[in-house]
């Protein structure tokens, strides 16, 4: 079996309504080359482990569709055909 390993590009922003004080913000993370990967929390890394939750659903229903998973474009997606392991701090 063959592995490869995708890092995607993360947009992650504080989100809320015109009316509410900062401190009322929640967070809003997506992926731009996977357009259902979205998830929200009230802190930036609550709202990235949505994400990799969200991400992880999302990758196993592509493949058991026989659906490709995005390689491009580069500034967003960056593949290995070696496993690797990222962390964001």
């Amino acid at each position: 079996m063959t592995m490869k390993s995708y890092t995607f590009r993360v947009v992650l922003e504080q989100d809320r309504w015109p009316d509410e004080p900062d401190s009322q913000a929640i967070w809003r993370a997506y992926i731009p080359v996977l357009p259902a990967a979205h998830a929200w929390g009230d802190t930036p890394k609550e709202a990235l482990e949505n994400l990799r939750n969200a991400v992880d659903l999302l990758i196993e229903d592509m493949l058991e569709r026989g659906e490709p998973i995005p390689q491009e474009p580069a500034t967003h997606v960056k593949v290995s055909n070696e496993p690797l392991l990222t962390i964001t701090v």
